[in-house]
């Protein structure tokens, strides 16, 4: 029994010759190769998590390339960019900071508008010890290097290790904080309305071994009182 034409050749055969159809047939569909792609076994949950893992570190690391990069502490001493110009070295402009800055300590501490204030060592000593020193005006009451004792000014940057004072001379001193004393005034502004009448500014002595922290960081600690030996 001969087998059957098959049906894609019989719809040949009615365009064109018996044996043209044959041989199309034969050249362009029996004998036509069959590309086979392998597949792949479905990914397992952890795969799925490694792949979307790599590609959020991918993209953060392109979108890190394109940021600039921080400069580095040797440019910025370079660049002078932590350096107060001569032009601006002089106590008058720093005077309207040293207002703001009492105002500041007298917001903290409480103290009344008028009349006498009284602070004592556990209700203002860690307020003290937390507030920020841009402003304050210091004075050097006790020092190992006996040079600097007596030098007093406006803080106008307060570093880790460091004070840089802006004196009523001129200029800015850098005045350590490790084995020194500074008196710091808070003025408390007038009196009770009697004419001529000023407030006694409140004194304090500060160990600068208890301010060696940024003051941002400093706003953030926790102190405790302890005594310390005298210098």
């Amino acid at each position: 029994m001969a087998e059957p034409t098959p049906f894609a050749q019989t719809l040949l055969t009615r365009a064109f010759s018996p044996d043209t159809a044959s041989t199309l047939y034969n050249e362009r569909i029996a004998k036509r190769p069959l590309p086979i792609r392998a597949t792949s076994p479905t990914p397992s949950a952890r795969a799925v998590r490694r792949k979307a893992l790599t590609e959020r570190k991918d993209a953060a690391r392109k979108r890190n390339a394109q940021k600039p990069r921080p400069l580095s502490a040797s440019q910025k001493r370079k660049l002078g960019l932590h350096e107060i110009p001569k032009s601006q070295q002089k106590y008058a402009i720093y005077e309207p900071l040293h207002n703001l800055w009492a105002g500041y300590m007298r917001s903290i501490l409480a103290l009344p508008a008028s009349g006498p204030a009284y602070v004592t060592p556990s209700s203002a000593g860690q307020m003290l010890a937390s507030a920020d020193m841009h402003g304050a005006l210091v004075r050097v009451v006790r020092s190992r290097c006996v040079s600097r004792v007596g030098t007093e000014g406006i803080v106008v940057r307060d570093s880790r290790y460091t004070f840089e004072v802006a004196t009523r001379r001129g200029g800015v001193k850098v005045c350590p904080k490790e084995g020194t004393v500074f008196r710091v005034e808070v003025p408390l502004g007038d009196g009770d309305g009697k004419e001529g009448e000023e407030r006694r500014p409140l004194v304090f002595e500060i160990h600068g071994e208890m301010f060696q922290t940024r003051a941002p960081d400093r706003a953030n600690r926790k102190f405790r009182m302890h005594f310390e030996k005298g210098l």
